[in-house]
């Protein structure tokens, strides 16, 4: 989704399921490279009062469709 190098989006997760999932993830176009982006709210161990956001970048991989499909698909053949 970005289109600049050098610029990403984050969305929030709706599919978090643990608490070790990020709470928000999207896309980052670095060097004309796309890659994943993830975040996680995080609050200050040495001051509760402050919150921030952790992030990680890494390898972007395509989402299969065709195991989507096979995992939504209940007609037998």
């Amino acid at each position: 989704m970005p289109e600049y190098d050098n610029s990403g989006v984050l969305f929030v997760n709706d599919r978090k399921e643990k608490e070790n999932q990020p709470d928000y993830t999207g896309n980052i176009v670095m060097g004309g490279v796309k890659k994943r982006l993830a975040g996680w709210k995080k609050t200050s161990k040495s001051d509760p009062s402050i919150n921030f956001l952790s992030l990680s970048i890494s390898d972007y991989q395509e989402q299969s469709n065709q195991q989507s499909i096979q995992e939504d698909d209940d007609t037998p053949f």
